[in-house]
C-alpha cells in the first residue's frame, strides 16, 4: 500500500521512520526496500541517504525509538513497585503484551529484524533501560528472600522476558493467536506464577 505523504522541512528523518514503521507492520522487516520507504514518505529515492546509510540503519532507528517508548511504558506500569511488588511485576508483564499488540511495527523492528543492539550505543542504552525495568521489578519482588536463596534478578527478568516474547509470538499476534483457549494475558500470568513458585519467590 502506497501512502504518499508530504513532510515539513526538517522532518525528513522522522517521516522516513514513520513510513518504515508502516512498512514493517504490513510486510515485515525484510519486505521492503529503502526506495519504497522513501516513496511511502513522499520523497525521492535519494532522500533517505541524507540521514541513513541504508535500510538496516533506518530499521535500527525504528528499534531505538521503539525501545524508548517501550521503556516508558514499562516504567509507567511498574509505578515504583506499587501497590505491591507482585502486582507491579505482573503489571509489567501485561505491559509487555500491550506494547506488542499496540505497536507491532516497533516490536518487530526491536525483536524480529535481526538488528544488532551493539551496533549503536544509543540503541544499546535504550534497550538496557527497558530491560532494567524488568530487572528492577524482579529485584524488588525477591527482596524478602534471604540472600543465599535469592536467584539472580537478571536471570529472572530474562526468563520472564523470554516467556513474554513466546506468548506474543505464539498467541498474541496474527493467526497463531487462535491456538489457545486462553487469552495471552492469562497464559502469561499463569506461566509467571508457576515459574515464581518454582523458585520459591512467591508461595501464594
Amino acid at each position: 500500500m502506497n501512502k504518499r505523504k508530504s513532510y515539513h522541512h526538517g522532518n525528513l528523518r522522522q517521516a522516513l521512520v514513520d513510513a518504515t514503521i508502516e512498512l514493517i507492520t504490513e510486510r515485515g522487516p525484510q519486505g521492503f526496500t529503502l526506495a519504497e520507504a522513501a516513496r511511502q514518505a513522499g520523497v525521492s529515492a535519494a532522500a533517505p541517504y541524507r540521514h541513513f546509510k541504508g535500510r538496516d540503519e533506518l530499521i535500527a532507528e525504528v528499534a531505538r525509538q521503539g525501545y524508548i517508548l517501550f521503556g516508558d511504558l514499562l516504567e509507567h506500569a511498574y509505578n515504583g513497585g506499587k501497590p505491591t511488588p507482585l502486582a507491579a511485576f505482573s503489571t509489567v508483564g501485561r505491559a509487555y503484551l500491550a506494547f506488542a499488540k499496540r505497536y507491532p511495527g516497533y516490536y518487530i523492528a526491536m525483536f524480529e529484524s535481526g538488528v544488532s543492539l551493539t551496533g549503536s550505543s544509543e540503541l544499546a542504552l535504550a534497550s538496557d533501560r527497558a530491560m532494567g525495568v524488568m530487572t528492577q521489578a524482579a529485584e524488588t519482588l525477591m527482596a524478602h528472600l534471604p540472600a543465599a536463596k535469592r536467584p539472580p534478578a537478571v536471570m529472572v527478568s530474562h526468563h520472564i522476558w523470554a516467556m513474554s516474547h513466546g506468548v506474543v509470538e505464539l498467541f498474541a499476534r496474527g493467526t497463531p493467536g487462535g491456538r489457545a483457549p486462553y487469552s495471552p494475558e492469562d497464559l502469561l500470568e499463569s506461566g509467571t506464577g508457576i515459574y515464581l513458585r518454582g523458585l520459591g519467590i512467591i508461595s501464594e
